[in-house]
């Protein structure tokens, strides 16, 4: 698997578990209905980013916000700002900047 995408996956996962402990199994129903962003398995915690990545992330992000407000964003940050350390900050996604 391409490592870049991999990052992703990972990004995707834990904002999703981030958002699970606040809101429950809600948060995997909300993931799925991002475009780009496929649920294997959610009791394995298991996605895949198929489409943009950060434009995903983009997505996952915002639709969290619309449904549970700006904090959600706050949220998605903090569970991931160890896995964007070591990215590029031209490859980080707007949201979560």
């Amino acid at each position: 698997m391409d490592t870049a995408i991999d990052v992703f996956n990972q990004i995707s996962i834990r904002i999703i578990k981030e958002q699970e402990a606040i809101i429950g199994p809600l948060a995997w129903s909300e993931a799925a209905k991002v475009p780009g962003l496929t649920i294997i398995d959610p009791k394995a915690h298991t996605v895949s980013v198929t489409g943009e990545p950060k434009e995903v992330i983009n997505s996952l992000v915002s639709r969290y916000e619309q449904l549970f407000g700006r904090l959600s964003r706050e949220v998605s940050r903090e569970a991931v700002v160890d896995l964007t350390a070591d990215i590029p900050s031209e490859d980080i996604p707007t949201s979560l900047k």
